[in-house]
């Protein structure tokens, strides 16, 4: 349980998508105009990113890794198809998208209009991928954390579109320098939030863990660390009492 809730906070906000690792900024930079486009997209990345992980993982663990065909029989134990991993992790990415883009047109034809070219994109979302790889490359041990993983890093990205949505709509009505207006502004405000999402870096790092129970060996490599610390300082104070003598 604390494993899920560590992976599901550091994900949103250590590891956020946008602040820690700057992916699917450029959807992040375009659809973030308006609050109400920003929750629309937002949702679709969190659902396809909560599929796919997952999805990935399985393919990963009994397809694609190295003796992920044991299943089949011992002679297929030496396969290795992890250079498949791009293209069956895109496809499984761009069946869902597809599958978001023709419910959100059945249902809500005007989000469908305000997201315009950028929901397909979301098969192209460098986001979306990457949860995949960052999966893969962490080597997530199990189906449930590979779930965790997907919601919260979608939850993360969500959660970074819709802050900036809501301060752009915001300074719209500000006196901004004229240099600075439009993506200048946005950057520099992206940037900042940045700064404050990193500040949850401290947290959740393990640092505070007991110390652990002093053994029979290291209370020995002690006591002889202690010694020879001893004999180098005898030393060291023979050496100046020596030069003293002589001068």
């Amino acid at each position: 349980m604390i494993e899920h809730l560590e992976l599901f906070f550091k994900s949103i906000f250590i590891d956020n998508m946008v602040f820690a690792v700057f992916l699917g900024m450029c959807s992040y930079l375009a659809v973030s105009k308006k609050v109400s486009t920003a929750v629309g997209l937002g949702a679709a990345v969190i659902f396809v990113l909560g599929v796919t992980v997952p999805l990935n993982w399985l393919l990963d663990q009994y397809l694609l890794k190295d003796g992920a065909l044991v299943w089949l029989g011992p002679e297929y134990a030496d396969y290795n198809l992890s250079f498949l991993s791009f293209i069956l992790f895109i496809a499984t990415i761009a069946t869902m998208v597809q599958l978001v883009e023709i419910v959100v047109e059945k249902f809500s034809p005007s989000l469908y209009n305000s997201l315009g070219i950028f929901l397909p994109l979301i098969a192209v979302n460098c986001a979306i991928l990457g949860g995949s790889l960052f999966m893969q490359a962490r080597e997530i041990p199990n189906l449930g954390l590979a779930l965790n993983y997907g919601v919260s890093s979608g939850i993360g990205w969500f959660l970074a579109i819709l802050a900036i949505a809501a301060i752009r709509e915001k300074i719209r009505y500000s006196n901004v320098p004229a240099p600075l207006r439009g993506l200048g502004i946005t950057f520099i405000i992206t940037g900042l939030m940045g700064i404050g999402f990193q500040s949850f870096g401290g947290m959740l790092t393990g640092d505070n863990e007991p110390p652990e129970e002093p053994t029979a060996t290291t209370t020995a490599k002690a006591k002889e660390e202690k010694e020879i610390k001893k004999e180098l300082e005898d030393e060291e104070k023979t050496v100046s009492y020596n030069e003293v003598i002589n001068k």
